[in-house]
């Protein structure tokens, strides 16, 4: 029985031992037809030795600067030659039988997408099953964390520290949104694919461990700064009937809470990375890296 070939990708930032981590896992998956490639932002050596150590026939995209997590996976989907492309964040870890099912998924050519369940690595409790839609006024959304007993779920957005796409349907509704850098952008991704006539799907049968903000820190400026100026970004792109509305939400609600919040911690950095994604967020620019 012939198998279809499948592309897993990854991007890593200067994270090599974890994406080692990730390469472990992979090399003990039983599926016969994979390709992997790592795409290296702002890699200043070729690290391909290191990670041929862990998965001899991986395939290494170094890139000198750091080109975000948007630009860094379609480097990778650009290259890419397989029947489906597999996004997996580089602080993930996968198990055998996880590409299985979401093959299986998949044969349904009315799904975009398919993520399976996200597990916290330490804990193995539920992260991610499914998302609930973004609310027009706030801006925000909340993370399914259980599962309703169904091995398939219906989701406005999938998860995009894992998610299986069929190229055909990245060919149709093109990459993943570039104007983000990071967060965000797989939201923005899930509602063009949908825009198209595809739905997305949670598979609970197989689940992803994930480590979770290993580039970016759990708490740190820098998620401040992205998840904020993407937020309003967002809201703006996506949004327009009721940006007014969420405007000033976002000025007489959620800008007084961070500014009392930081105040009170004396967080200063994040106050400042904060104020910095509000007025870029207005005027969005393509950012690099942001220092904090």
């Amino acid at each position: 029985m012939k198998t279809p070939k499948v592309s897993i990708v990854t991007v890593n930032y200067k994270q090599p031992k974890v994406t080692c981590e990730l390469l472990d896992s992979i090399s003990q998956l039983s599926y016969p037809n994979l390709e992997v490639i790592v795409v290296d932002n702002a890699q200043q050596y070729d690290d391909s030795a290191l990670y041929q150590t862990h998965y001899p026939d991986v395939r290494v995209l170094n890139v000198k600067t750091n080109t975000g997590f948007a630009k860094g996976n379609n480097l990778g989907i650009e290259a890419a030659e397989g029947d489906y492309v597999l996004l997996l964040n580089n602080d993930t870890e996968i198990q055998d039988g996880v590409i299985e099912k979401l093959l299986e998924v998949l044969k349904d050519k009315r799904v975009g997408a398919v993520s399976p369940l996200l597990k916290y690595y330490d804990t193995r409790s539920i992260q991610y099953a499914g998302f609930t839609e973004i609310n027009a006024i706030t801006g925000r959304n909340q993370l399914i964390q259980q599962t309703n007993g169904h091995p398939l779920t219906d989701t406005p957005y999938f998860h995009g520290a894992a998610v299986m796409i069929p190229k055909d349907v990245i060919r149709t509704c093109g990459g993943m949104p570039e104007d983000y850098f990071l967060y965000y952008e797989e939201l923005d991704w899930s509602r063009l694919i949908r825009s198209s006539g595809y739905t997305l799907k949670v598979c609970s049968e197989v689940s992803v461990l994930h480590k979770e903000s290993v580039s970016t820190g759990k708490n740190s400026p820098l998620k401040v700064y992205y998840q904020n100026r993407n937020r309003i970004h967002f809201m703006r792109k996506v949004n327009r009937k009721n940006w007014s509305l969420f405007l000033l939400y976002f000025l007489l609600i959620s800008t007084p809470r961070h500014l009392l919040t930081h105040l009170y911690r004396r967080d200063f950095k994040h106050l400042k990375a904060f104020f910095k994604a509000f007025s870029h967020g207005l005027i969005i620019r393509k950012t690099g890296l942001q220092p904090f």
